[in-house]
């Protein structure tokens, strides 16, 4: 299953039904409940017939057949794909058997007598045949091929832009403006998944970054009121703008390397104040935010081995220009998510 992909799209793939993903998610997250009467009838209208059932005993679904959806005991419904085990073996073997399955984007494959005690016995089986498929099929698929290669197209550009200013400002000549450019994107890729965050956007790539510290780290700190500056603008927030705004600044004007150096020293008061909350007061670890501050203290070592600190004085306008630059993207992407926000939850 990909990222942010809802389960009935996956219970979809797993079948072998031709369909969208754009569609089928939009359809679910439209079911007024989500519940098995609901994916009933929305398998219907793919041509699937399907049947749901509560298990008296757990050990009784190694008679099914994968693919099939099996709900947990924390409501949440899994996409069971695999069973080693013939359906003709005993409830005693079955324990030892290994079960493959996705949970919520993730591909997990564990023991039937690790998975079993996590399931309430509700799952629900589908039927599909020859005719099964999404409806008008054929014009969505299209829709999404355009919407899919028009996101190819923009990243294309962007690297074609970016390639661009690389070369033409003679970035590549130095080592350091290379390492520079390089730390930025990686903290411009950290501030990314930071934001995704703190929208209660889940993906698997962040979820598998943030667990190297600590597994849930990072939901706790971004969830936390020293979240925020000035309680209002997420550090997530803040930290794309800045690194955002410090890669555009030295590819396209590169002689600002002084007023970039300056403001990188600026925020390092800031990476020393992360830590120490994380250790002595939230006792939690964000990995993706100690990433951040780790970049930051990469980009002051290249600045200062590349002798730009020492040309930070004297003082010129281009700062109150560079800073008021670094405001206004802050702000401004603040209400693009602040609006973002406010539009009606999608529940997976």
């Amino acid at each position: 299953m990909r990222e942010n992909q809802t389960v009935f799209t996956g219970l979809l793939r797993a079948l072998g039904v031709p369909h969208t993903a754009e569609y089928s998610d939009e359809q679910f997250r439209g079911m007024t409940f989500k519940s098995l009467f609901g994916l009933t009838h929305l398998l219907k209208d793919y041509g699937i017939e399907s049947e749901g059932w509560k298990l008296g005993d757990l050990n009784e679904i190694r008679k099914l057949t994968p693919p099939f959806l099996a709900q947990k005991r924390d409501g949440v419904f899994v996409i069971v794909d695999d069973m080693e085990a013939s359906p003709g073996s005993s409830a005693e073997r079955f324990g030892e058997t290994r079960i493959s399955y996705d949970d919520r984007g993730t591909r997990k494959s564990v023991k039937a007598a690790e998975l079993i005690p996590q399931l309430n016995g509700v799952v629900l089986l589908a039927y599909p045949d020859s005719k099964s498929s999404e409806p008008h099929y054929g014009s969505h698929a299209v829709t999404s091929a355009v919407n899919r290669l028009s996101g190819y197209v923009l990243l294309i550009v962007a690297i074609g832009i970016m390639a661009y200013f690389f070369v033409t400002r003679g970035i590549y000549r130095n080592l350091f403006t290379i390492l520079v450019t390089v730390l930025d994107l990686f903290g411009l890729w950290l501030s990314y998944m930071l934001l995704q965050k703190s929208l209660g956007i889940h993906t698997a790539t962040s979820d598998r970054v943030c667990g190297v510290l600590e597994q849930g780290g990072c939901d706790v700190i971004t969830t936390s009121k020293a979240s925020k500056l000035f309680g209002v603008f997420s550090w997530s927030e803040v930290g794309f703008g800045y690194f955002g705004v410090s890669l555009a600044t030295l590819l396209v004007f590169p002689d600002l390397w002084p007023e970039l150096a300056l403001c990188n020293i600026l925020c390092l008061p800031y990476t020393v104040w992360s830590i120490s909350y994380q250790k002595f007061v939230a006792h939690h670890w964000c990995t993706l935010c100690v990433g951040v501050q780790a970049t930051l203290w990469g980009l002051f070592v290249c600045y200062l081995c590349g002798g730009i600190t020492a040309r930070i004085l004297p003082l010129h306008f281009n700062i109150i220009v560079l800073a008021g630059v670094y405001i206004v993207t802050v702000i401004g992407l603040h209400y693009l998510l602040d609006i973002f926000r406010k539009l009606p939850a999608r529940a997976e």
